[in-house]
C-alpha cells in the first residue's frame, strides 16, 4: 500500500494589477478577508479591554535586541507580499503581543493609559470621512464643528461672558484657540505667538516673522531673549526655543519650593535682574498646571500677577492638568488659568483620546494673527480656513472625538475620572508612607507620586548625617537599587511604573532616582497598587537589599 502525502493547495502569487487593486481599494478581497477583518475589528471595537488583555501584555519577555532582528529586510516587494486577511492575522498573532498593553491597570508608569471603548468607533470614522481641516474645501462642516467644541473648551478655561463667546464662537476673523499634533507643538506655537508679538513690525521693521532674530533683536535694540520657568518644566520648551531661534539654553530653570513648585521669591529675583539689564527681553514666564514628573500646579495666581505686573506673555502649561477643570472638587487647583495669556492641553492625556492630539487656547481671540500665512492655493487671504494660524498643514479632525466625547461623557463623567486618580494617588500615598521599605518623595497634589525603595533605617542615617560625602554615597546606591528594581520589574511583565531623577529642595545638590506613578486608568484600585507594592517589596528582598 502506497502511502499518501496530504498537502495544502500553493496560493496563487499575487500580483499588483488594476483588479487587484480596484479590491484592496474600495472592498475586501474576498469572503475570508472580510471574515477575519470582521472577527478582530468586532473585538477591538466591542471588547477592546478583553482584546487587550488576551493579545498585549504589558511588555514581553523579548529583547529589543531580538524584535530588532526581526526587523531587518528593506526590500519593498514588487507585488504584494500578503493579502489583508493575512496582514491582519500578522497584526494580531506577531506585532500586538509585543507592543504595550497601556490600557492594563498594573500600567501606572506612565502619561499613557486606558481609553474609553467608544474611542476606536469615532477614531475609525475620522479615519473613514478623511477631512482635513486644513481648508473649509476639505471639511466643511468639521471646520465649523471645531471652532464651536474650541470655544467650549476655552470657556471652561476663560469662562468669559456669553456676549464674548457668541461673537467669537464662529467669527471668521478671530481665533480663540486650535487643535496641534501634541503638547509640544501647543508649547512651540504658543511661545511662537509670544516671540511675534513681542516684535511686531515698528518704524521701518516689518517683524520679526518677516525679517528673523537679528534683524528683531537690532529694532528693539536688545541681544538676547529668555524664557523663566520651574526646574520641573516640560522639555518640549527648550526644543520650542531652539526652533524659534531663542536658543534652549535661554529656557531659565528657576528652582523649586519644598512643595515641588516653582519659587516665587527666585522668579522675581531672575526677573528684576534680567530687567536690570537692558539687553535682554523676558519674552514669557511658564506656569505648570501638573509637572510631567511630580504632577504639581505651580500657583498660577501670583504668576499671574507677577507677568501683569512685568508686562510679561503669561503661558500655563497644562497638558496634563488641565482637565482637572471639570471637576468641581478639584478644580480650585488650577485658581488663576483664566488669567494666562496662552494655556496648553493634551487631549490625548486626561481627556482619554486617541494618540494624538494637543490643543492651545488664547485669551485674546486676536492674539494668532501674529502667525498668520496665506497662500493662493490653499489658505487664501479672506478665506475663513482654519490652516491659516497653525504651526501644521494638513491634519486630521480630532475636534470631532473630542466633540463626540463631550457629549458622551458631559462634565460629570470626566469629574469621576479625575476624581478617582486624584484620590486614589492620596489613598496610595498613605499606603507608601505605612511601608517602612519606602520613602514617599513627592506628595501627590493631582495624581502623580514619586516614591523610592528606602527603608527606614537608611531613612535615619540620612536625616542624621552631616557629612555631605556619606549622604552622597548613601543615595548612589539607593540610586543604583531603584534603576535595578524598576527594570526587573518591568522586564517581569506584571506591572509597570517608571523613574525619573529629581532634585530635592531639601539637598538641590543631589540627584534622587525615584519610581513616578501616574493613576489616570480607571479600573486601577488600591489593591492593585498595593499588589505592585507587594512587587517591588519582593524584588528588593530577594535580589536587591544586599547592595545596601
Amino acid at each position: 500500500m502506497l502511502n499518501t502525502i496530504t498537502t495544502r493547495p500553493t496560493r496563487p502569487e499575487l500580483v499588483a494589477d488594476w483588479e487587484h487593486l480596484f479590491k484592496v481599494f474600495i472592498r475586501p478581497e474576498d469572503d475570508d478577508c472580510k471574515a477575519v477583518l470582521i472577527k478582530y475589528m468586532e473585538r477591538i471595537l466591542f471588547g477592546l479591554h478583553d482584546f487587550q488583555k488576551t493579545y498585549v501584555g504589558i511588555t514581553e519577555a523579548k529583547s529589543l535586541k531580538d524584535l530588532s532582528e526581526a526587523f531587518i529586510n528593506t526590500i519593498i516587494s514588487e507585488n504584494p507580499e500578503k493579502k489583508l486577511a493575512d496582514v491582519i492575522t500578522c497584526l494580531i498573532k506577531e506585532i500586538a503581543p509585543h507592543a504595550v498593553n497601556v490600557a492594563s491597570p498594573y500600567f501606572v508608569g506612565h502619561m499613557t493609559s486606558a481609553i474609553p471603548f467608544f474611542m476606536v468607533h469615532l477614531k475609525t470614522i475620522v479615519a473613514a470621512l478623511n477631512q482635513n481641516v486644513v481648508k473649509l474645501e476639505t471639511s466643511k462642516v468639521l471646520s465649523v464643528i471645531e471652532k464651536q467644541v474650541i470655544a467650549k473648551i476655552h470657556r471652561l478655561i476663560y469662562n468669559k461672558d456669553q456676549k464674548f463667546y457668541d461673537e467669537n464662537v464662529q467669527n471668521a476673523d478671530t481665533t480663540l484657540g486650535t487643535f496641534v499634533e501634541g503638547g509640544t507643538t501647543a508649547n512651540l506655537t504658543a511661545l511662537w505667538v509670544a516671540r511675534n508679538k513681542r516684535f511686531a513690525p515698528k518704524n521701518g521693521f516689518s517683524g520679526i516673522e518677516a525679517e528673523g532674530l537679528a534683524a528683531a533683536y537690532k529694532a528693539y535694540g536688545i541681544d538676547r531673549c529668555v524664557v523663566l520657568v520651574s526646574r520641573l518644566g516640560h522639555y518640549s520648551l527648550r526644543k520650542s526655543a531652539g526652533v524659534l531661534g531663542i536658543g534652549n539654553r535661554n529656557v531659565i530653570p528657576i528652582e523649586l519650593d519644598e512643595r515641588n513648585k516653582v519659587d516665587l521669591g527666585g522668579l522675581k529675583k531672575a526677573i528684576n535682574e534680567f530687567k536690570s539689564d537692558s539687553r535682554t527681553c523676558v519674552l514669557a514666564v511658564v506656569g505648570i498646571a501638573g509637572a510631567t514628573e511630580t504632577g504639581t500646579v505651580d500657583p498660577l495666581e501670583d504668576l499671574a500677577d507677577i507677568c501683569r505686573e512685568h508686562k510679561i506673555h503669561f503661558h500655563v502649561d497644562a497638558a496634563w492638568g488641565g482637565p482637572t477643570l471639570f471637576s468641581q472638587q478639584y478644580k480650585h487647583l488650577l485658581k488663576g488659568i483664566d488669567r494666562a495669556d496662552s494655556v496648553t492641553i493634551d487631549g490625548h492625556k486626561q481627556f482619554y483620546m486617541p494618540m494624538s492630539c494637543g490643543m492651545l487656547y488664547l485669551s485674546d481671540p486676536a492674539s494668532m494673527d501674529a502667525i498668520a500665512y496665506y497662500a493662493n492655493y490653499v489658505n487664501r487671504m479672506g478665506s475663513v480656513d482654519l490652516g491659516i494660524k497653525t504651526l501644521a498643514g494638513s491634519r486630521e479632525a480630532n475636534s470631532l472625538i473630542l466633540d463626540c466625547a463631550l457629549k458622551i461623557m458631559g462634565k460629570k463623567g470626566y469629574s469621576l475620572l479625575i476624581n478617582h486618580g486624584i484620590e486614589t494617588a492620596a489613598a496610595f500615598a498613605d499606603e507608601i508612607r505605612k511601608r517602612d521599605t519606602f520613602e514617599l518623595v513627592s506628595v501627590p497634589e493631582l495624581n502623580i507620586l514619586t516614591y523610592r525603595i528606602c527603608p527606614a533605617d537608611i531613612r535615619e542615617k540620612l536625616a542624621a548625617s552631616t557629612n555631605e560625602n556619606d549622604r552622597r554615597r548613601i543615595n548612589e546606591t539607593l540610586n543604583n537599587i531603584n534603576r535595578d528594581l524598576q527594570r526587573i520589574q518591568r522586564e517581569a511583565g506584571n506591572s509597570f511604573v517608571s523613574r525619573t531623577t529629581l532634585r530635592l529642595c531639601r539637598h538641590p545638590e543631589e540627584d534622587i532616582v525615584v519610581l513616578r506613578c501616574v493613576i489616570m486608568n480607571p479600573m486601577t484600585t488600591l489593591d492593585i497598587l498595593r499588589e505592585i507594592l507587594d512587587e517591588q517589596e519582593t524584588i528588593f528582598k530577594s535580589r536587591l537589599a544586599d547592595m545596601l
